[in-house]
């Protein structure tokens, strides 16, 4: 399940806690994406949905422990039924990202969404996920439909002021080992601004070959060598954890995975030097991956 085989598991140093992740829905999540690294879905009970109190708790502790900033993830995190109160609550401490699939926005929600930003003593930024700019190459990963949904939400945000982040995955590469990736980006670009966007943000992320993919057929792992005179800091779990329903994580694309759990729930007892032991390891140490917004 991507656990290396070597004897001796190389560690990150852990500097100092920046960024907690919270997985606020668990694996819970509207849809059932074909490359989900953690196999989100509207089935899956893996990680549930994280109590109120719980969250809450955890937002404080990373309150006295001087990190940064909060993200908030899932599953799809507007699942969560007290969610906007939660959001309300993180932004009087902390600059605050959501990772959302979009399809949850509606008039509604995207005016509370304003009223919330507005209200807040820090910043609210959204990321909405796509996985080609072409709707029927983006539906038969994400679903049918999901691409006009996805447009129509990032919309409703920008014309209350928001400036979302398009996240996109390299999965066409994946799928069709000879697709030129030349003019991806542009092409992103030229359809946020179809949508009147001047200034898009986009985030492209490498794939994980985990969770609804199938595990490489040849893995490859970090090994002690690779880390002699590397900057630790380069890698997001030498400075992040995510907390989940059963325990705090080393990052968050190994959340749910019994070796990157680093304690039942408090954030103090998680900040040490955690295993490279996975794959996606790997995958963070060659491409420079993090899940933060840059």
């Amino acid at each position: 399940m991507g656990t290396s085989p070597v004897a001796r598991v190389p560690q990150a140093e852990f500097h100092q806690l920046e960024t907690v992740w919270v997985q606020v829905a668990g694996t819970l999540c509207n849809l059932r994406c074909s490359h989900c690294f953690i196999s989100c879905a509207p089935d899956n009970h893996d990680l549930e949905i994280m109590q109120t109190a719980d969250v809450l708790r955890a937002l404080d502790e990373a309150r006295e422990l001087g990190a940064k900033e909060i993200y908030f993830t899932g599953g799809e995190p507007f699942i969560h039924k007290e969610f906007l109160s939660i959001l309300e609550y993180a932004l009087a401490s902390f600059p605050v990202s959501v990772l959302t699939n979009g399809l949850l926005i509606d008039e509604r929600r995207a005016d509370a969404l304003e009223r919330v930003s507005r209200a807040s003593r820090y910043t609210l930024e959204i990321r909405i996920s796509l996985d080609n700019f072409d709707p029927e190459k983006n539906d038969a990963v994400r679903g049918k439909g999901t691409h006009a949904k996805v447009l129509a939400a990032y919309k409703r945000l920008c014309d209350r002021g928001f400036l979302p982040i398009l996240t996109v995955t390299e999965i066409e590469e994946y799928l069709d080992p000879q697709a030129d990736p030349t003019g991806r980006f542009d092409r992103y670009v030229q359809l946020l601004r179809s949508l009147g966007v001047e200034q898009p943000r986009i985030k492209i992320i490498p794939i994980f070959e985990m969770g609804m993919l199938p595990s490489p057929e040849r893995p490859e792992y970090v090994t002690p060598e690779m880390m002699e005179g590397y900057d630790h800091s380069l890698l997001q779990c030498s400075s992040c954890r995510i907390v989940a329903d059963d325990g705090v994580y080393a990052c968050p694309i190994l959340v749910g995975e019994e070796e990157a759990r680093m304690s039942e729930g408090s954030l103090a007892e998680a900040m040490r030097p955690c295993d490279l032991y996975h794959t996606a390891c790997t995958t963070c140490y060659v491409t420079g991956m993090t899940c933060k917004n840059y």
